[in-house]
């Protein structure tokens, strides 16, 4: 009996939103075993594009093997767990979905130009899909909630989970005979992961959009030594396409500044940031100890506490 409990436990301390998109999934790779043929519909094939452009959305969906399958469901399930609790269902399913779409149209673009630089058609071809990009972007969501936290096994501090993955992606894209199916997927899910977070998402409690902190700038996800380079780079590019943000932000700044650091400003909400995700992790650390019941109902009330 208390087996089973615990395995309700485990369950029931998915989010539904997590688990109704890990039943999408599920969905679209069992259609594109039964059906084959729908691959040519639903994932991206850049030639086919247009007029199938529906495929910009359904690609992020479609996992068409089992191990991609795998990955995906476990790692939105428990990245889901920490993150939604904390970003809300409708930000959290939000978040997804412009994550999805913006790697769909950048590996389009991406495949496009390859094809008239190097004259392959293979470019126009490949048919790319899975929610790689989508599950890069949550890690990058981490790495923001609890970026001091250590992984477990590795001793790292989950920082530089993102990084890690995009170094792992290539590296083994050296060894495998079509990294376009996936290594652009993987870029393009963390970049516009991150871009969401540092420029569009919007916390009600502060009435904030983004987050400008330091801690959280483009350079963090590379090495000590390369970030004053990476700086200069970023800050260009910065200014070219936010700049009238970016004058916005530091007038806000100084103001907060000039009225010692009023609730709100940059460095309170990113400390608060961090201490909900620090705590949510906690919290689900201890449900995942606690019985079946009794977990169901804290896990309950964590979750409407966080929001």
């Amino acid at each position: 009996m208390s087996a089973q409990q615990g395995g309700m436990g485990f369950y029931t301390g998915f989010t539904r939103l997590c688990k109704g998109l890990a039943v999408v999934l599920m969905g679209g790779h069992i259609v594109v075993q039964i059906f084959p043929a729908a691959v040519s519909y639903l994932a991206l094939i850049p030639a086919k594009t247009i007029p199938f452009a529906w495929n910009l959305i359904t690609a992020g969906y479609l996992e068409q093997s089992i191990y991609g399958l795998v990955i995906s469901t476990v790692g939105l399930l428990f990245i889901g767990s920490l993150l939604e609790p904390i970003w809300g269902s409708k930000d959290f399913l939000k978040f997804i979905f412009i994550v999805n779409f913006l790697t769909s149209v950048g590996v389009f673009i991406t495949a496009i130009s390859l094809y008239y630089i190097t004259k392959k058609e293979t470019f126009l071809y490949i048919p790319v899909s899975g929610f790689a990009g989508a599950l890069s972007g949550l890690l990058v969501g981490v790495k923001q909630i609890i970026p001091d936290q250590e992984l477990p096994l590795l001793k790292i501090r989950v920082k530089w989970s993102p990084s890690l993955v995009l170094l792992g992606s290539l590296v083994a894209s050296c060894f495998t005979s079509d990294p376009a199916s996936y290594l652009p997927t993987i870029v393009f899910g963390a970049y516009f992961g991150w871009i969401y977070l540092r420029y569009w998402q919007r916390k009600l409690e502060t009435k904030m959009v983004g987050d400008p902190s330091d801690e959280f700038a483009f350079s963090t996800f590379f090495p000590t030594f390369l970030r004053p380079a990476i700086d200069r780079v970023a800050t260009v590019f910065h200014r070219i396409f936010c700049g009238k943000r970016s004058e916005s932000l530091d007038n806000s700044r100084d103001h907060s500044l000039e009225l010692h650091s009023l609730p709100g400003s940059d460095p309170i909400e990113a400390i608060r940031r961090r201490e909900r995700g620090a705590r949510a992790l906690e919290e689900r650390l201890a449900a995942e100890r606690t019985p079946g019941p009794m977990r169901t109902d804290k896990t309950d009330g964590d979750a409407a506490e966080n929001v």
